[in-house]
C-alpha cells in the first residue's frame, strides 16, 4: 500500500513538472500505455469543451439579460458580467492546455509506433501496422484541426466580453448599458459560431475515441 502511494505521488510529480518522457515511462511500467493516455486526454478535452459550451451559453444569457435592465445597481450588473467573463476565460485557458497535452502524447505515441514498426520480422504484420498508423494519424489530424478551430472561435467572443465588461466598469452609467445593448447582436452571432465549432470538435473527439477503442 505504501509503495503504491509513493508511486502515485511520483507520477503526479513527473506530470506536474513536465518530465514527459519519464512520466510516460513510469505509466508504461504501471501498465498504462501512451494510447490509453491519449484517449484519456481526448476525453478530458471533450468534456472541457462541453463545459465551455454551456458556460458561453450562460454568459450569453447573462449579457442578453441587460436588455431588461431598467434602473438599479449598475455595479451588480458589472459584477455578474465580469464573473461570466472570468469563468469563460478560465475554461478557454483550460481548453488550450488540454489541446497541448494531446499534441504532446500524440507526438510520443507516433514516434514510438514508427520505431516499433521496424522491429517486425513479418512483412504482412509490418504492413498492417503501417496502415493502421497512417489511418490513426489521419483521424488525429482531423481531430486536432477541429479542436483548434473551436479554440480559435473562442477568442473573438472573449474579446468582446472583455471589452464590454471593461467599458461597463469604467462607465457605470446608462450610456454604458446602451452601448452593451448595441453589441448584443455581435455577441450572439459570435457565441453561435463558437457553439457550432465546439459541437463539431466534440463530434470529432467522439469519432476518434471510438475508432481507437474499436481498432477500426
Amino acid at each position: 500500500m505504501q509503495s503504491m502511494r509513493i508511486f502515485t505521488i511520483l507520477i503526479i510529480i513527473l506530470s506536474l513538472f513536465g518530465c514527459q518522457k519519464a512520466y510516460y515511462s513510469a505509466m508504461e511500467k504501471a501498465g498504462i500505455h501512451k494510447r490509453d493516455i491519449m484517449v484519456d486526454r481526448v476525453e478530458d478535452a471533450k468534456e472541457t469543451q462541453e463545459e465551455a459550451k454551456e458556460q458561453f451559453k450562460s454568459a450569453l444569457d447573462k449579457f442578453k439579460s441587460v436588455k431588461q435592465f431598467d434602473g438599479g445597481k449598475l455595479e451588480e450588473v458589472y459584477n455578474d458580467l465580469n464573473e461570466e467573463y472570468e469563468m469563460s476565460l478560465a475554461l478557454a485557458e483550460q481548453i488550450n492546455g488540454r489541446i497541448e497535452s494531446i499534441e504532446n502524447v500524440s507526438e510520443a505515441l507516433f514516434s514510438e509506433w514508427e520505431t516499433e514498426i521496424e522491429q517486425y520480422s513479418s512483412a504482412s504484420l509490418k504492413q498492417k501496422s503501417k496502415s493502421k498508423l497512417i489511418t490513426t494519424k489521419r483521424q488525429y489530424s482531423k481531430l486536432i484541426r477541429a479542436m483548434k478551430k473551436a479554440e480559435a472561435s473562442v477568442k473573438p467572443v472573449l474579446t468582446i466580453f472583455r471589452d464590454q465588461v471593461l467599458y461597463l466598469k469604467h462607465n457605470l452609467n446608462a450610456q454604458a448599458i446602451q452601448s452593451l445593448k448595441g453589441e448584443l447582436g455581435d455577441i450572439e452571432l459570435n457565441v453561435g459560431r463558437l457553439i457550432t465549432e465546439m459541437n463539431k470538435s466534440i463530434d470529432e473527439a467522439n469519432r476518434f475515441i471510438s475508432s481507437i477503442n474499436t481498432g477500426s
